[in-house]
């Protein structure tokens, strides 16, 4: 299925207009209706681009036919520039079921294996995606943390500015994420003192100025959120992420798409401890799950606005 039937858009033009304007795009995961029903009505309300992100254990848990049943449901346009894009895609065939089912950008993430494997496999999918005019993104560097059956790595390891230029010449891709110091999950710093390799990115910056560049794992982690949870019967120590003025210090600095998983997971759960809590006698799913729509919905409104700047961006 061709993504434009389904008012989808590819990332090319939303992400080089946002390197030209210093912004990044949101890229949001999502996995159910109240996840994608949050993050449609955010960027409507804030007129922002979006990329709404799938992963392959969200595939699993949705199954395809009810994934492509929400976005059929959703009524895109291709106005709103609203991309959905394959997140860390483990293989070649993965990618390739992605956009032959109807995504229009896909991730192939083989940042894991030596750099020549890693340009083998990205320029397979390449070579593929670009013959439908689907985007491409790759990646350099490990990220350590968990967060999804793909994104989970004992260790990380950061991006080499020395490989970018061989790589992206070799694979043609679209846009790189790469490795600076976030990670995946609630637990990326031990302290609030840690900072971004902004030396990395700048050294990337210099080498690829026209290329867009990535952040995965680059959840906030609002402490409010944390402090929630842990009220009203959650267990959460420690748990901390990137620093909202550091993140949007990447976007001036060719990060055109940050990632944004975890903020959503502790949105929705934090409303809904918070609702069943006070609200011991109702058994209702719809209620408590609005409660979650709207947390989530605020949180992509305060990121599209405060560490995104890409709110009014739609051209």
């Amino acid at each position: 299925m061709s993504y434009s039937i389904l008012g989808l858009v590819n990332t090319d033009k939303m992400l080089h207009d946002a390197l030209v304007g210093n912004y990044a795009v949101p890229a949001f995961n999502f996995y159910n209706m109240e996840t994608l029903t949050a993050i449609l009505s955010a960027t409507h309300q804030t007129h922002s681009p979006v990329i709404l992100a799938v992963s392959e254990s969200a595939i699993k848990y949705m199954g395809f036919n009810m994934l492509m049943g929400l976005i059929s449901g959703a009524m895109i346009t291709p106005d709103q520039q609203i991309a959905m894009h394959l997140d860390h895609g483990s293989s070649y065939e993965a990618c390739i079921t992605a956009i032959d089912m109807g995504f229009s950008s896909v991730m192939i993430d083989a940042s894991k294996l030596p750099l020549q494997q890693n340009i083998a496999l990205t320029r397979r999918v390449v070579e593929y995606a670009h013959k439908h005019n689907v985007s491409v993104e790759a990646e350099l560097g490990v990220l350590s943390g968990i967060e999804d059956e793909n994104t989970k790595s004992e260790y990380s390891s950061y991006t080499n500015p020395q490989d970018v230029v061989q790589f992206v010449s070799a694979t043609n891709v679209d846009s790189l994420a790469i490795a600076i110091g976030t990670s995946h999950g609630a637990y990326k710093r031990k302290s609030d003192n840690e900072a971004l390799r902004f030396d990395i990115l700048d050294a990337v910056a210099q080498k690829l100025p026209n290329l867009p560049l990535v952040l995965h794992g680059a959840s906030s982690i609002p402490e409010n959120l944390v402090q929630t949870i842990n009220k009203f019967g959650g267990h959460m120590p420690n748990a901390r992420g990137i620093s909202p003025k550091q993140l949007r210090q990447a976007t001036k600095r060719n990060i055109c798409k940050i990632n944004v998983d975890s903020d959503l997971r502790l949105a929705q759960t934090s409303a809904i401890r918070k609702y069943m809590a006070e609200n011991p006698s109702d058994f209702n799913p719809r209620n408590y799950l609005n409660a979650g729509i709207t947390a989530m919905t605020q949180i992509c409104i305060d990121e599209i606005k405060n560490i995104m700047g890409s709110e009014n961006k739609l051209k």
